[in-house]
């Protein structure tokens, strides 16, 4: 049973910053790509960011130059940093993971950008 465990959402003030986190644990012998979708109520889903096994790196234009995506590959850990954040920016955040040809899914942490 493979697990995707997310932390580090919050309320935070626009302009400040918050840090995911997203540990997958369980029957794990790679991982393949890793990221963060998010979606705001009334909207789609959209790809925050993704990086794969080898370090590239991909972002959604909204969040270019703000987000930072890393990744632990010895602890299955999956890094959003994100710095100068909007309102536009609430929402539930979501990692994947995609394990032997799945997608696998955290449960979701809420993100909250609000004076």
């Amino acid at each position: 049973q493979v697990q995707l465990v997310e932390s580090g959402g919050g309320l935070v003030q626009p302009g400040g910053s918050l840090r995911l986190s997203c540990a997958a644990s369980g029957s794990i012998f790679s991982i393949y790509a890793m990221g963060w979708f998010r979606q705001a109520p009334g909207n789609q889903r959209e790809l925050v960011a993704a990086i794969s096994n080898g370090g590239n790196t991909d972002y959604a234009d909204s969040v270019k130059g703000r987000f930072t995506i890393s990744r632990d590959n010895a602890k299955n850990t999956v890094y959003l940093q994100m710095n100068s954040l909007k309102p536009e920016d609430t929402a539930v955040y979501s990692c994947y993971a995609s394990i032997a040809g799945k997608i696998r899914w955290g449960q979701g942490t809420q993100v909250t950008v609000s004076s």
